[in-house]
């Protein structure tokens, strides 16, 4: 797969032939492989109620599908293509990667969600492996064949990470880990977390500094009870660390420095999340918008009667302009520019824009979007939760008022 050009001094909406290709190929892979294994499986995804354990825990079946997917994503190049070359990826720019979480998210919320790296996979913090970290995290991440967590949530510490009350303290050669995460996506499953812990007092260390951040197996921690949120069942858990030993080798960059490293892929994060909104956002318009103009009533199609068409019209207004967003966001991220503003304005207005999207398409399908036959209801959930993750809407604003100098 090619890599795009060096970002230029201008920005473009132009379609280039590297997106051209890569936008055909995806749409292959899901027709190919996606479809497959979704029909492969049937009931059992398409029926919540089977696709889930009594305690919400995704059924085997389920797993291995979404690990397969994965798996064959990565080996034909898709999976996390925005990783540097180095390290396995394809070094795609971030407006390619932005495109491409954006188009995958336009096929619906099924299992070609999976099909792009997400919080289970290889993030740019852990570019900082070293030595054996290499061939035991990082490698096995970028080829799929393992998966991660990102453990920083605490019950009492989620906006307010630094607060965080998990810690890990000296004796002799081994770090002791003791604390308790939260809201852990991927826990009930990963091989691995990325588990943030305090190492030096905020006496010492200031509000953002002393926080270490260790790589711990699977088979080192307990997984706790699931924290099942509506429309993510079954992948966040608690996560337990009770007197978890670790060497030095198990330290992920530097010691004390992991808050200040983790925020600096911040806006990465976000701008994955804003264009998986407005994907999403893509997805759902146009099913409502064929509904409005098939389904009937009082002689004349629905979509004929102003309630119905403004609020599509609306949908469409917030998810054209929360996609210039994104292009912009992108395009200052390829150019080395400072863009913390642009990620909080980017990831509040996008998953905002879905929110309402997904409701009015609830809306307009009436009786027939509450059916579990289709995947409105699922959408509306999701885009709930997308308005916390990664920042809160209160924090985006918050961000951006700092940014204004309002604080």
């Amino acid at each position: 797969m090619a890599t795009q050009d060096a970002p230029s001094s201008g920005v473009s909406f132009e379609t280039t032939e590297e997106w051209r290709l890569i936008r055909s190929s995806l749409d292959e892979f899901i027709e190919r492989e996606v479809a497959t294994l979704s029909d492969d499986l049937g009931e059992t995804w398409s029926n919540p109620r089977l696709r889930h354990e009594a305690d919400g825990r995704l059924v085997p079946e389920v797993v291995e599908a979404i690990e397969e997917i994965r798996r064959r994503s990565a080996e034909a190049g898709f999976y996390a293509m925005n990783m540097p070359e180095e390290a396995g990826g394809e070094g795609v720019s971030n407006v390619t990667w932005y495109r491409a979480k954006k188009h995958v998210a336009s096929h619906g919320p099924g299992l070609s969600r999976h099909v792009l790296a997400g919080p289970e996979g290889p993030k740019p913090l852990l570019l900082q492996a070293e030595g054996e970290q290499v061939e035991r995290y990082l490698e096995p991440t970028m080829r799929a064949e393992k998966s991660a967590g990102f453990a920083q949530t605490e019950p009492a510490a989620g906006s307010d990470s630094p607060a965080m009350a998990t810690r890990a303290e000296r004796d002799g050669d081994e770090w002791v880990l003791n604390g308790t995460k939260q809201w852990i996506t991927n826990a009930p499953y990963a091989d691995f977390l990325q588990v943030f812990a305090r190492t030096t007092p905020r006496e010492e260390a200031g509000r953002y500094g002393g926080i270490t951040c260790f790589l711990v197996e699977r088979e080192e921690y307990e997984v706790g009870s699931l924290n099942n949120a509506v429309g993510s069942v079954g992948r966040q858990a608690e996560v337990h660390l009770d007197d978890v030993r670790l060497g030095d080798d198990r330290v992920l960059g530097t010691p004390d420095e992991a808050f200040y490293e983790a925020m600096g892929f911040l806006s990465l994060g976000r701008m994955e999340l804003g264009a998986e909104a407005v994907g999403g956002a893509e997805f759902l318009l146009d099913r409502a918008t064929a509904y409005a103009r098939d389904r009937e009533a009082f002689g004349r199609p629905i979509g004929a009667f102003q309630g119905v068409s403004h609020k599509l019209a609306a949908g469409r207004a917030k998810s054209y302009a929360a996609d210039a967003a994104g292009y912009r966001l992108a395009w200052k991220m390829d150019e080395g520019r400072e863009a913390i503003e642009d990620s909080s304005i980017f990831k509040w207005f996008a998953t905002r824009a879905l929110w309402e999207v997904a409701d009015a398409t609830v809306q307009v399908h009436g009786g027939n979007g509450l059916s579990e036959d289709n995947p409105f209801m699922d959408a509306l959930h999701h885009a709930r939760i997308l308005r916390i993750v990664e920042g809160t809407d209160e924090i985006q604003l918050n961000t951006i008022a700092k940014q204004m100098g309002l604080r």
